[in-house]
């Protein structure tokens, strides 16, 4: 039974209509349930279930039990070295997964993930795990772009784009929506300017004209909001 003082959930940042931007770098770290991991809440359905992205901080030497993916877990090693039973993930590691799937992750040296749960697409059932520094990339669309492509499925589309100084991109559209977490340097469009640790979500059918100063590598996600 909840006490009286404790107040009800609300949940962050699901109304998909909404363009959101956030600045981690700038928020506070929230303590989880489990002892050692700290989160910062990017969008999230429930205290404790359904659709969640977040940032993920395990302090050295966490270690915790078996956990059950009920629709799926995605993650992006950010920094450090994530592990579990299956193996160990170092900082630039892409990993899927699916539903239905579980395992005790830990991390003896301390890391920080970029993690999205409980939103694969029904059938997507592929478990990954791409060390990004070993991968082969791809020319981009536009001149100096790099591209390497971590999934596809359906619509849905997760890869990371490196983007050279002084690089101007043409006008961009997004039929089912755009999500970025910049992983370093930076860029700007219309709306604003993003740096290293920003996080945006534009809902479907918008549009913006992207370009960078300094360079930046990012990671990105497209075609996988639904309205």
């Amino acid at each position: 039974m909840r006490s009286c003082s404790e107040a009800p959930f609300e949940p962050i940042n699901m109304n998909r209509d909404e363009r959101v931007v956030i600045n981690t770098q700038a928020q506070h770290w929230m303590a989880s349930p489990a002892t050692g991991v700290w989160r910062i809440p990017l969008e999230r359905e429930a205290k404790e279930s359904g659709e969640v992205t977040s940032l993920v901080r395990y302090e050295p030497n966490t270690h915790f039990s078996t956990h059950y993916h009920p629709n799926g877990e995605e993650i992006f090693v950010v920094s450090g070295i994530f592990q579990d039973e299956f193996g160990h993930y170092p900082a630039g590691t892409y990993i899927r997964n699916p539903a239905k799937t579980r395992h005790a992750p830990a991390s003896d040296s301390g890391c920080t993930l970029y993690v999205k749960l409980n939103m694969f697409p029904e059938g997507d059932r592929e478990p990954l795990r791409i060390d990004t520094h070993n991968a082969r990339w791809q020319p981009g669309h536009y001149p100096g772009q790099s591209v390497l492509p971590l999934h596809g499925y359906g619509s849905d589309r997760t890869v990371i784009m490196q983007w050279p100084a002084g690089s101007t991109l043409p006008p961009q559209s997004y039929d089912g929506g755009l999500e970025v977490y910049i992983l370093a340097g930076s860029f700007y469009d219309e709306w604003g300017e993003y740096g290293e640790g920003f996080w945006l979500r534009t809902p479907p059918g918008s549009s913006h004209k992207p370009a960078t100063r300094d360079g930046c590598l990012l990671l990105v996600k497209t075609g996988h909001i639904t309205q």
